[in-house]
């Protein structure tokens, strides 16, 4: 298996901002989770879109602290997810060179609404080369929030849970927060020491220290 790669950081984040057009199935999808999410944290707002999932990332963050964050998203996948389907998927598809490639093409096709335009690469898994690598030049929620800490306990570490007690399958998802960009790795733990956790607040930019007046990085 290849080394884990490091999270990377700095105090100036990409500025170019995305603009995404989202067809009718990206904004059902955008819908059903911010309404998950919603739901699951008790709290309501009226925005749309995706701005409605930010802004709802940005309650939670203000109201819950990292280890309540971290539960509250996955409580909000599972209710997104119907359980038997995860379940039934868990059965067939267990670790393999098959599965890990399995995922990682599925998750350019149908989550590209959430993380934005990704690609499939190759990695090193034991002496053997892998599609299994997810490349998400920039990703949206990240470049939406501005946010270590959102991005660490709404996406990063929920995100690895319920994929390996879902779906049993390991992934190392290694944000850079230098530009924004992101890889997500089937197949591979979390570093145990993961520098993505050593990441300092982006102060100058940060959605939630900004409209919540918290402190990501606590």
């Amino acid at each position: 298996m290849a080394e884990p790669k490091k999270a990377v950081g700095r105090t100036t984040p990409a500025m170019d901002k995305t603009v995404y057009k989202d067809n009718w199935f990206h904004r059902l999808a955008i819908h059903h989770l911010s309404e998950s999410l919603q739901a699951t944290a008790g709290m309501r707002n009226k925005k749309e879109g995706y701005e409605s999932i930010v802004e709802a990332a940005g309650m939670v963050r203000r109201r819950y602290d990292a280890k309540g964050q971290q539960e509250l998203v996955i409580q909000a996948l599972n209710m997104a997810f119907p359980g038997f389907i995860l379940k039934m998927i868990k059965f067939l598809l267990p670790q393999s060179k098959f599965s890990r490639e399995y995922f990682a093409n599925f998750t350019t096709i149908f989550f590209s609404w959430l993380v934005g335009y990704c690609e499939v690469r190759e990695s090193e898994v034991q002496g053997k080369m892998e599609k299994n690598v997810v490349c998400i030049p920039k990703c949206r929620f990240l470049e939406s929030t501005n946010c270590v800490g959102m991005c660490t306990n709404l996406c990063k570490i929920p995100t690895q849970r319920f994929i390996k007690d879902s779906l049993g399958m390991p992934i190392n998802m290694v944000p850079n927060f230098e530009d924004m960009s992101c890889e997500m790795i089937f197949g591979q733990h979390p570093p145990a020491d993961d520098p993505t956790l050593k990441q300092p607040c982006l102060r100058t930019s940060c959605i939630a220290k900004q409209t919540h007046g918290v402190n990501c990085s606590s």
